[in-house]
């Protein structure tokens, strides 16, 4: 059993903190590896200062820990390590972190979120105990897990993590029927976007979308462009228009498109040509959409771990009708679109009945109304 938290103390805390916040840095960018920081902090009587710090490196590799080691060197000796995920305990090409911080003279580790994997789930921290060091595991685990969610969703249920976001008119409204896109959120809501775009792996789409809209699911924050995640389109029978603007940016931005197999060679092999990839889906039975939990756990075989859907009525209705939604973000606008808009999939007080209010802010005229799961799912 964990020790108690009442073990840590408020410098704990903070130094915890401040890690966790670290660990956004690379968020989004370390592959099939979560972003993890580790501070190595000792204090010689003139009060805690940090002499070492990491964080996963892009790519996912080095990992935190051996950052933060390397930076402190021989002050690492007698010191305390702040890790946001418990050290790895698996050798691969390079020896588990545990075993580092063992090596490195570490005398105390304080860990954040724990870690689900199989190869390490506790044996990480058994290194550490079986070595002698103190360990005070759990500290601000909800908060560092929160930031974790995407990886600790891979491993716990075998898919990416979902969030599901959707910008509602004052009368309930996504769109409307045959017009194209509607604006319906001001720049500082619309900003808020682009920066949930940046921390996630993959945006996904339907292909209704993107034949109406022809959008460009990238971000366009200033300097984060970088970090635009791939784009998926649900198209099983291969309808995408290779003159669309989104077509013309496959070549800079990755994108797949989720097909049928055999569906219309000549036409893959002109969009591969282009830039696209493809991945292979089944469609349920009778309804020719793409089967979502078998896309979804194809995904998480290839470490994707975050996919925001922004798609349409029909694909979020979907999602959320085989309850494959963690998270849900509804951003009310001022606009009102009328009699010929299309409903939303989701109102606002279904999901406080489905969901647990994570967050509550004002942009603007906007409202952003965040949700994650109540509990955990059987």
């Amino acid at each position: 059993m964990p020790v108690p938290e009442a073990v840590a103390t408020e410098e704990d805390r903070r130094f915890m903190a401040a890690a966790i916040r670290f660990a956004e840095r690379h968020r989004g960018l370390t592959a099939t590896n979560p972003s993890v920081a580790t501070l190595v902090v000792r204090d010689d009587g003139a009060g805690p200062v940090i002499v070492g710090r990491g964080v996963t490196a892009l790519g996912g590799r080095p990992h935190a820990e051996t950052a933060a080691l390397a930076e402190a060197g021989a002050l690492a000796i007698g010191a305390t390590a702040y890790v946001t995920l418990e050290p790895c305990a698996h050798h691969g090409r390079t020896p588990p972190c545990a075993e580092a911080l063992v090596a490195a003279g570490i005398a105390r580790v304080v860990s954040a979120s724990a870690d689900p994997d199989v190869r390490v789930d506790g044996r990480g921290h058994g290194i550490l105990r079986a070595a002698g060091l103190t360990v005070v595991p759990g500290l601000l685990a909800r908060e560092a897990a929160e930031r974790l969610s995407g990886y600790l969703t891979r491993h716990a249920r075998n898919r990416p993590q979902v969030t599901l976001k959707i910008a509602v008119s004052r009368d309930g409204k996504i769109g409307r029927r045959g017009g194209g896109q509607v604006k319906i959120t001001g720049p500082v809501a619309d900003r808020q976007t682009h920066l949930v775009r940046a921390q996630s792996d993959a945006i996904l789409v339907g292909i209704g979308t993107v034949a109406e809209d022809d959008p460009r699911l990238d971000c366009r924050l200033p300097g984060l462009g970088a970090r635009s995640p791939r784009r998926i389109v649900l198209d099983p029978m291969l309808r995408l228009d290779p003159a669309s603007a989104f077509a013309r940016g496959a070549k800079s931005l990755p994108t797949q498109l989720a097909v049928l197999p055999n569906v219309d060679g000549m036409r893959r092999q002109a969009l591969e040509a282009m830039g696209f990839g493809f991945l292979a889906c089944e469609t349920v039975p009778g309804t020719g959409r793409v089967a979502l939990p078998e896309l979804l756990e194809d995904l998480g075989a290839t470490g994707t771990m975050t996919v925001l859907v922004e798609g349409g009525a029909t694909i979020a209705r979907s999602f959320l009708a085989e309850d494959l939604v963690d998270r849900l973000i509804l951003v009310e606008g001022p606009v009102t679109i009328g009699a010929d808009g299309v409903d939303a999939p989701v109102t606002l007080p279904e999901a406080k009945t489905r969901f647990r209010l994570a967050r509550h802010d004002r942009f603007g005229e906007d409202l952003w109304h965040e949700f994650d799961l109540r509990g955990p799912r059987r």
